[in-house]
């Protein structure tokens, strides 16, 4: 079963923007390493998971795995481009962008987890209604006071990068809300009614570590140190706090589909702002990769594996998610 805690220190994984690395036998050089070496991009959302999977694999001398969190956004663009072996995104792409990547797409649910409502007013413990968080975002809610702490002006922070953690919270704000979705709306970059721009995960965490009164948005890894997770109201009209137990109780009710690339915005029951998360891999073209990279998300998708994701704050793919992810791995080809 999940772990109940809010959230897991993220340690090293804060401002991970470096290469996240699997030993090879051989080195790194050209030759047959070089088919054991992947180049992958990506969300931050994940992030701090990933570095634990590969750190895992580091002894296998079968992979050697280079991931750079620049944000969903940015390693969807390099996918397209081709310019990576894989990528990974906190939302999945449209059918039209999908049918866009010539050498074909296996989109690959990889884990999941809640996007809480970080802020940093020690102190003060939030509830928030739907129409409280909406409000805080919009501009129109400004200071703790009107949410039942004490007088302190409201700053928030939000990302400044094409982010599918942007993505899902502003699809949750969208479904919360009508003014929110006629007008920001939902997508990886909005336009944002107040607050301050930051990069990645790490950048939006490290932003509300230094300011009191300080409130965004980020994965439950990244609430650490002098920062709290607001619980927050369900379609249900229970609070609810990012748990893992809550997160998945909520992930329960999304039907993935036969391309595993659904969502449910607003769930009645559990925490309501979840995502799945996933990599892509191309359908074909591989080549000599091949190998490598089924090694590499066999691991991740292997129970052993899966099993480690609540220490870290994230919930491990449904038996039946995880099995239809298993099958449509097999389904990548040189």
């Amino acid at each position: 079963m999940p772990s109940s805690r809010s959230f897991a220190p993220a340690g090293a994984a804060l401002g991970l923007l470096a290469s996240l690395s699997l030993s090879a036998c051989g080195g790194s050089g050209g030759g047959p390493s070089a088919s054991r070496e992947l180049q992958g991009a990506g969300a931050t959302f994940p992030a701090p998971l990933y570095q634990r999977w590969f750190q895992d694999l580091a002894g296998r001398n079968e992979a050697r795995v280079n991931y750079q969190s620049v944000g969903s956004g940015a390693g969807v663009r390099q996918f397209q481009a081709g310019t990576v072996d894989f990528a990974a995104s906190d939302k999945p792409l449209s059918t039209e962008d999908a049918a866009a990547i010539t050498r074909g797409v296996v989109q690959l649910p990889m884990t999941a987890g809640a996007i809480a409502v970080a802020y940093n007013n020690p102190g003060c413990s939030l509830r928030l209604s739907q129409t409280q968080l909406v409000g805080i975002f919009e501009g129109t809610i400004r200071n703790f006071k009107e949410l039942g702490c004490g007088d302190q002006p409201i700053k928030v922070v939000f990302r400044s990068d094409g982010s599918g953690t942007t993505y899902n919270f502003t699809n949750s704000l969208s479904a919360f809300s009508a003014s929110w979705k006629d007008g920001p709306g939902a997508a990886k970059s909005v336009k944002w009614p107040t607050g301050i721009g930051a990069k990645g995960n790490e950048g939006v965490a490290a932003s509300l570590q230094q300011m009191k009164g300080a409130i965004g948005y980020v994965e439950t890894a990244y609430v650490r140190g002098n920062l709290q997770a607001a619980a927050i109201q369900n379609a249900g009209g229970a609070y609810a706090k990012p748990t893992t137990t809550e997160a998945a109780q909520a992930l329960a009710s999304i039907d993935l589909g036969p391309d595993l690339t659904g969502s449910n915005p607003n769930p009645k029951a559990g925490y309501p702002i979840v995502t799945f998360t996933w990599i892509l891999l191309y359908k074909s073209g591989n080549g000599a990769k091949l190998p490598a990279l089924q090694k590499a998300f066999g691991y991740t998708l292997s129970d052993a594996a899966q099993a480690g994701a609540a220490e870290l704050g994230y919930v491990s793919l449904p038996a039946p998610v995880l099995n239809q992810a298993r099958t449509a791995l097999t389904t990548i080809g040189k």
